[in-house]
């Protein structure tokens, strides 16, 4: 077998024998604590449930609802279309949000777009007020995660973290019935 290109990985760094109980036999499966996409997979999974339990608490917002106030921070007047794509959820998911929204007066609706369909959304006075709570908290909380990071260790990870996204949507793009993050 001929040894992979230089630039793929080999899958063997990503893998760990584990010993069946029953039978004694050793097999092979990834490994918990060498697979960048385990780790990423945890580490994203477990900091949106601890946010979306502390801005719950402290704001009674769930998680869709913050990214949406960080959303409509950064791009005011965004379809609910577009903000599905850019924060990766189910535009429905994102419509009922912004209708949340709108009912407690932090977000509001603009006018049809030339569509017909869609509209803009923008944060209202309230809604600037509460992304700016939330936004110090944010900031507080990156702050702790961060901790013993120098600036450049940071630049590299948010580096590596685009890079990877690339690839993803390089694998997203690929002809096929899914992804195929379990191939190598």
């Amino acid at each position: 077998m001929a040894p992979p290109p230089e630039d793929i990985l080999p899958s063997t760094m990503f893998l760990s024998d584990v010993e069946d109980q029953k039978t004694g036999e050793l097999m092979q499966t990834i490994s918990l604590s060498r697979s960048p996409l385990a780790l990423l997979s945890f580490a994203a999974n477990r900091f949106t449930g601890a946010a979306a339990a502390f801005f719950q608490e402290q704001n009674d917002l769930g998680s869709v609802d913050w990214r949406m106030l960080f959303m409509l921070a950064q791009q005011p007047g965004i379809t609910a279309a577009r903000a599905s794509k850019t924060i990766v959820v189910d535009k429905g998911q994102v419509s009922r949000c912004l209708h949340r929204l709108a009912k407690r007066k932090l977000a509001i609706a603009g006018e049809l777009h030339a569509n017909g369909r869609s509209r803009g959304w923008r944060l209202t006075e309230a809604g600037r007020e509460m992304h700016d709570k939330i936004l110090q908290a944010s900031l507080d909380n990156q702050q702790k995660l961060l901790s013993g990071f120098a600036p450049e260790e940071v630049e590299q990870l948010c580096s590596l973290i685009q890079r990877f996204l690339v690839n993803l949507e390089a694998l997203e793009s690929e002809p096929g019935p899914e992804l195929r993050l379990g191939d190598s």
